[in-house]
């Protein structure tokens, strides 16, 4: 008797668990739509005005960007639990829209700029719709790319950097192509985390994901304006 209403627990107990993991899920994909409204107000709002943000001094704009970054990071970690996360979270993918500004204000000065934008957002559509689709029917463990995953983030970092000064053509594509590759598999374990339970709480999970899918945009767009631009 003891051991069946053990198994009605566990049974009842693992659908519940179930059932919360959907509904992070679900409030992370409607709050990373969301998140794309300011995402475009912002950009659009920093292609009227010109938004440059330290263009003349790339390190102090790094350094700069950084401090922002990281204080919406610990901001939105502090009020994850309230609606201040979220009006904070949709400040900081209005600021990532800012600072998308001036890559697709060039873009968008190029005779074929449409079309290129265009080819990165539904490369990077096609890119989440696999993730997506493996995180949802892969069945092992994938905690350990974690780790793996940080360490070439950090690579990619050293990498800009160092580039500020060399200002080298081919190590700046090179860094867009990892960066491409790197945040795949980031956002493949991130909705593999957010499947699996390991991250419970909808805006911290939005803004992970979110971060993914910006830097796969931003790098394709950076690499198909390299090879397919065109001023004719």
């Amino acid at each position: 008797m003891n051991q069946s209403m053990r198994t009605v627990e566990a049974v009842y107990g693992n659908a519940l668990g179930a059932q919360a993991r959907q509904r992070v899920l679900r409030n992370t994909y409607a709050l990373l739509a969301l998140s794309m409204v300011p995402t475009v107000l912002g950009a659009w709002l920093g292609m009227a005005m010109g938004f440059t943000f330290f263009a003349g001094k790339p390190l102090i704009g790094l350094m700069v960007f950084m401090g922002v970054a990281f204080g919406f990071f610990f901001a939105i970690e502090k009020f994850k639990n309230s609606g201040i996360g979220v009006a904070l979270l949709l400040g900081f993918t209005f600021f990532m829209g800012l600072m998308l500004s001036r890559m697709l204000g060039y873009v968008t000065s190029l005779s074929n700029g449409t079309q290129i934008i265009t080819l990165a957002f539904g490369t990077t559509a096609v890119i989440f719709a696999a993730m997506a689709t493996l995180a949802g029917s892969i069945k092992r463990d994938l905690s350990g790319m974690g780790k793996m995953l940080f360490v070439g983030m950090l690579v990619i970092l050293a990498a800009i950097v160092a580039n500020i000064f060399l200002q080298i053509p081919a190590l700046s594509l090179t860094i867009s192509a990892l960066v491409a590759v790197v945040f795949s598999a980031y956002l493949l374990y991130d909705l593999k985390r957010i499947i699996d339970g390991g991250e419970t709480n909808y805006i911290t999970a939005t803004l992970a994901v979110y971060l993914d899918v910006y830097n796969i945009f931003s790098s394709l767009l950076h690499l198909f304006t390299a090879f397919g631009g065109s001023d004719d």
